[in-house]
């Protein structure tokens, strides 16, 4: 069945009538396709269905929360007498009720989200393009060899949010991705790169023609990487890397490490922070953003929020529970699974382009590293500390000289933040995190 928000409020009111004092249900509805390519054979192809409900309830304090894909009203009413039995099991904590009632979003804007043209693709037309895009990245240079996954997706849903204080929503959404990662070998050497896209709209979606070329030069570039010898110089971050750093200003802007102290910028808001060339942004109403949504996982409006603006640190990105823990409004940053409490997630959040091209910054670098892949986890949002694998390209007077690999840059994020000397105008979404170049003064790269 479709899910809807009489079913969603209907369910609410039951628990309302067996003694919550206060009651959500979450439901999700998603059909999704998939097919990964190599080599011109189909190797995975997967299209489900999915729909599923969450329930929380609050008893005085106190919630619990559990879930089904069953509709049947036998079994929606015994998941009504499970979420208050565990809810009046567990302990009392103040902060993890509903918002205010008169903060609920008073409208439903439509922001875009959903594309018929995406439900209507084809497999057919789906496994075509995952085709095109392997053959236009075969076709750039006979070094291209192999492919390691690689493919096309879409996903078609729907999301219904109902409360305890009347609120009921509800939004349709669509998402389309292609992605290509070629394998290039010359003599002994093998390398790999990827390029992909994301968007809501199948109009918006970069061809796959340039998505395979893309990948090709990017994967072709890697030939005859090297080590270089241990250094401290001027790091340059591509765009999809200087996304990565934007996750980890995210993690440290978060509501959930500021109350817990679990952040470098805690207790920092209206502070310099950063250079003043670094503005951070969120934003949950751009049209058809792949972090937009009308409200968020309590009803609350979304909206833009400066997060950084020109270094100063003017904002913490909230839900309703940490706002209250730091005595706060909500930032409308909600979001959720079918099960369990809010967290906080972000919208569609983006460093604020500058004015320089990425060539530009490129040619501004006497001597430096220019990195286009991070390779695993390593940095404490607490103390600062950054340290993580590494392969790019060296820069040498403004040119291009040669590929790397294998080597480590390390430095504080307090002091990458502040080093920040340029960022790019090459600002393009293809997910919720969005970065132009980067470039950064100082940075140590660890190489043999």
């Amino acid at each position: 069945m479709r899910i809807d928000t009489q079913l969603a409020s209907g369910l609410v009111d039951r628990c309302m009538k067996r003694g919550a004092s206060a009651a959500e249900v979450v439901a999700r509805e998603e059909t999704e396709f998939s097919v990964q390519v190599r080599l011109g054979e189909i190797e995975t192809l997967t299209e489900a269905d999915s729909s599923a409900l969450g329930l929380r309830v609050l008893v005085d304090g106190r919630q619990a929360s559990v879930s089904t894909s069953d509709y049947a009203d036998a079994t929606l009413e015994s998941l009504v007498n499970e979420a208050l039995a565990l809810a009046r099991a567990t302990s009392v904590d103040p902060s993890s009720d509903l918002p205010e009632a008169a903060s609920m979003a008073s409208e439903i804007p439509d922001l875009d989200l959903y594309d018929p043209a995406i439900a209507a693709l084809s497999p057919d037309a789906c496994i075509d393009m995952a085709l095109r895009a392997e053959v236009a990245a075969r076709d750039v240079d006979p070094r291209i060899t192999n492919f390691d996954r690689g493919g096309f997706g879409t996903v078609v849903g729907r999301t219904v949010l109902a409360n305890s204080h009347g609120f009921a929503g509800a939004y349709d959404s669509t998402r389309i991705s292609l992605s290509a990662i070629p394998v290039a070998t010359d003599g002994d050497q093998m390398q790999r790169d990827y390029w992909y896209d994301t968007r809501r709209s199948l109009a918006d979606l970069e061809t796959p023609e340039s998505i395979g070329q893309t990948a090709a030069r990017r994967t072709l570039r890697r030939l005859g990487a090297r080590k270089v010898a241990t250094c401290e110089v001027t790091v340059v971050l591509e765009p999809l890397i200087a996304r990565d750093l934007l996750g980890t200003i995210f993690s440290a802007c978060s509501g959930d490490s500021v109350y817990r102290k679990a952040t470098l910028f805690a207790d920092r808001r209206g502070e310099r922070v950063a250079s003043p060339a670094l503005t951070v942004v969120d934003d949950g109403r751009v049209a058809r953003g792949l972090g937009s949504r009308p409200f968020d996982s309590e009803g609350l409006a979304t909206r833009r929020t400066d997060v950084i603006r020109d270094g100063v640190l003017e904002n913490f990105l909230l839900n309703t529970y940490t706002g209250r823990k730091l005595g706060m409004p909500s930032t409308g940053n909600a979001s959720r699974g079918i099960v369990g409490a809010a967290s906080v997630g972000a919208g569609n959040l983006y460093i604020g382009p500058g004015v320089q091209s990425h060539d530009e910054i490129v040619r501004s670098v006497k001597r430096g590293f220019l990195v286009t892949e991070l390779i695993g986890f390593g940095v404490n949002v607490v103390n600062g500390d950054y340290s993580r694998g590494a392969a790019g390209m060296w820069i040498e007077n403004g040119e291009i000289a040669y590929p790397v690999e294998e080597v480590t840059i390390a430095g504080n994020l307090k002091q990458m933040l502040e080093g920040i000397e340029a960022v790019g105008s090459d600002l393009e979404f293809r997910g919720k995190l969005a970065a132009p170049t980067i470039r950064i003064a100082s940075m140590t790269v660890s190489g043999r």
